[in-house]
């Protein structure tokens, strides 16, 4: 068992004897990872409750930037767990590359669909994932892939947030709990613009780019090849004095892109979804 290195609330701590048992009454799990802090908890708790039978398992595509796959299986190495990655081509599909508001649910189908290939000679094998409580209340078209996979959600079934999420994680002594959101490259174009490798390759460069002048929370959006940037509002006016408005332009044409312009707004989680509600 993790040794828990500070207290939790109580309401959080039930929570956490509450996941435990949860992710025990399964005899095997598969779970779905992707080295972001949700994946990592419920990878972590079945690790340790389940040991050899609980295995955690990588999409890779070019729609999930290198780094995080980087990370993921540092991660994995860190719990303990068995880990494996998996690749899945839901690039090549059009109800994914032509960028519809559903485009999740597709990618998440062939996520799952890759998933039980490599479990269906492990009988009693579980899928879980890392969806959490929060996730129901944003438009996550994903979740009902999973739902028709059969995928459990313990998170998202016990009531655990976001925060409790950290804030487990942190008690734990998971380095990464505090480690910022990333969902798949393809949620920097706006819905109805196709997507290919070529693009997404483009927006990685892009970002790596910004991670290595000290930016970790940051999203580079597009539109018709035009760029901008989103960056934490109070590191805006830093990142223009100190990285130069000049050296960014040139960097960003060099890479494809037409224009470059920063979000004045600040980066937010999801921004793209706003049009969903109109």
């Amino acid at each position: 068992m993790f040794h828990q290195l500070e207290d939790l609330p109580i309401p959080q701590q039930k929570k956490l004897d509450l996941l435990r048992e949860n992710l025990k009454s399964f005899q095997r799990v598969c779970v779905a990872y992707s080295g972001g802090v949700d994946s990592s908890l419920v990878a972590a708790i079945a690790y340790e409750q389940l040991g050899g039978q609980a295995l955690a398992i990588t999409g890779i595509s070019s729609a999930v930037a290198r780094h995080l796959q980087t990370e993921a299986h540092q991660q994995a190495q860190w719990i303990g767990i068995r880990h494996q990655e998996c690749f899945t081509n839901e690039i090549q599909d059009p109800s994914y590359n032509q960028n519809p508001r559903n485009r999740c649910f597709t990618c998440k189908q062939e996520l799952h669909l890759q998933l039980k290939k490599i479990i269906q000679s492990a009988q009693d094998c579980q899928v879980v994932d890392g969806v959490n409580h929060d996730d129901l209340n944003d438009y996550r078209p994903g979740i009902e892939a999973a739902h028709q996979a059969g995928v459990r959600s313990p998170l998202a079934e016990l009531g655990i947030d976001k925060a409790s999420v950290r804030a487990i994680s942190r008690a734990l002594g998971f380095p990464w709990w505090n480690k910022p959101a990333q969902p798949c490259l393809a949620s920097r174009f706006p819905y109805g613009e196709s997507i290919s490798s070529k693009k997404l390759e483009q927006v990685e460069k892009a970002e790596d780019l910004l991670r290595a002048y000290g930016f970790e929370e940051i999203r580079v959006r597009t539109q018709d090849y035009a760029a901008k940037i989103e960056l934490p509002p109070h590191r805006i006016e830093e990142f223009i004095i100190n990285v130069g408005r000049e050296k960014i332009v040139d960097q960003f044409l060099s890479l494809g892109f037409t224009s470059v312009s920063i979000d004045l707004e600040g980066f937010v989680s999801g921004k793209m979804n706003r049009v969903t509600s109109k």
